[in-house]
């Protein structure tokens, strides 16, 4: 089963939130890839990188496990 990618679009910054979100809690990204990794998700700083840049897609399950890691909602992901 393909898993489905989300793409952010003009009006929600999913990258720029997910940045703002893991900010504010003062975890860096390296360490929200450890995190992402102990809750089964296969991601490089790199990856974070580039999808809090908005150029690459994330994936709905990455995107979950975020939410979950970061302990937000997916209002305050998605606003």
């Amino acid at each position: 089963m393909n898993e489905q990618k989300i793409k952010s679009d003009s009006g929600i910054l999913i990258g720029q939130n997910i940045r703002d979100i893991r900010m504010s809690k003062q975890i860096g990204q390296t360490e929200l890839v450890r995190l992402l990794q102990l809750h089964g998700i296969s991601i490089t700083r790199e990856a974070i990188v580039k999808i809090e840049r908005g150029i690459q897609h994330i994936y709905a399950s990455q995107l979950k496990a975020i939410k979950d890691v970061l302990d937000t909602t997916y209002d305050e992901l998605l606003k």
